[in-house]
């Protein structure tokens, strides 16, 4: 049987997903000019290597999906972005405290 695997929520595999800026443009369906955009107004982070390829992690790929959906129901990327990390910021908060009623 072929089950199909929610990856959702395996920690382990999101923390080492790290793709490039034509990767996460396909992904995500948000030119790489565009994406550039947002890092140069500090919306989103990328890393680089040495050969100055923008890589990003889940979060920013997260956040990009997050403010892309909220600019398609008409909120201004500004707007998009405060809310967008005012509900990563809360889904931190609670993960902390899920992992500090843990231990």
């Amino acid at each position: 049987m072929n089950e199909k695997q929610d990856l959702s929520f395996d920690f382990e595999f999101l923390n080492k997903l790290v793709v490039g800026i034509g990767e996460v443009a396909e992904i995500t369906g948000i030119p790489t000019r565009q994406i550039r955009y947002w890092e140069d107004k500090g919306i989103i982070t990328s890393q680089t290597d040495e050969g100055k390829n923008r890589r990003y992690d889940y979060i920013n790929i997260k956040k990009i999906l997050l403010i892309k959906e909220l600019l398609d129901e008409g909120f201004t990327l500004d707007a998009s972005a405060q809310k967008v990390n005012k509900r990563l910021d809360l889904i931190e908060q609670t993960l902390r405290k899920f992992n500090k009623n843990a231990t």
